[in-house]
């Protein structure tokens, strides 16, 4: 897997109070913290536009440069804004790039619109949508390719079913978790629907019922004489 690096520029900051963490924010900055291999906790600030165009780009390694100095690192938390979407804090992990480490990626999953049964109207279910891996800063995977489009009614995908690329090792239990499942439609749709056309059928019926006994009972009210006037 071709590594991929990207760059991003961070200044150190002074920790300091809330006051002093809302004032970066106001000014476009992102406050965080870089911490691990064997150096002291780093307190920084980020811009909010870089760090964001950063965390886009393709490989999980970027390079922080601060000081004339790089060091290597990988995501290993935020906080989000829950309205806004905004990142409110970071917090990177010095790596090396040569020593594997563990980490979180998602899974896609192709192939549902080919998939036997759900063609056959059955319902896709995808239970795990993460797994945990072992890997080569460099070798870490945006996401694993989860192929479905094989499955028929009733089939479960454990995860002993999914290939990792090259270099990536799956650390989750394999043969108990289940990555996807396919079950029976809970309601055949083609009953559904003519269980709903008789049951429109029958209340039209008994509409026309209710109408017809309406009429009826409004001409029995009629005087058997109210038109024969000329008798009289």
């Amino acid at each position: 897997m071709a590594s991929q690096t990207t760059k991003l520029s961070i200044d150190t900051r002074e920790t300091g109070s809330s006051r002093a963490t809302r004032r970066l924010r106001r000014e476009g900055l992102v406050p965080g913290v870089l911490y691990g291999g064997g150096d002291e906790p780093l307190a920084f600030a980020v811009d909010k536009r870089e760090l964001r165009h950063a965390l886009a780009a393709r490989g999980a390694v970027v390079e922080l440069q601060i000081d004339g100095s790089a060091t290597s690192a990988v995501l290993k938390d935020s906080q989000i804004h829950p309205v806004r979407g905004e990142t409110l804090h970071v917090d990177f992990l010095r790596v090396d790039l040569r020593q594997a480490i563990s980490a979180t990626v998602p899974l896609e999953f192709v192939g549902a619109e080919d998939a036997p049964g759900a063609r056959e109207g059955g319902v896709l279910e995808y239970v795990t949508r993460e797994v945990t891996i072992e890997a080569l800063p460099n070798d870490i995977p945006q996401a694993i390719q989860v192929d479905v489009s094989g499955m028929a009614v009733n089939d479960t995908l454990l995860l002993s079913s999914v290939t990792p690329p090259d270099g990536v090792t799956l650390t989750d239990d394999l043969e108990e978790t289940v990555v996807a499942t396919l079950t029976p439609p809970s309601i055949d749709a083609e009953a559904e629907e003519e269980a709903l056309e008789e049951e429109t059928e029958r209340v039209g019926e008994g509409a026309g019922e209710a109408e017809g006994s309406a009429a009826d009972a409004d001409a029995g009210d009629v005087p058997a004489d109210a038109g024969d006037s000329s008798s009289e």
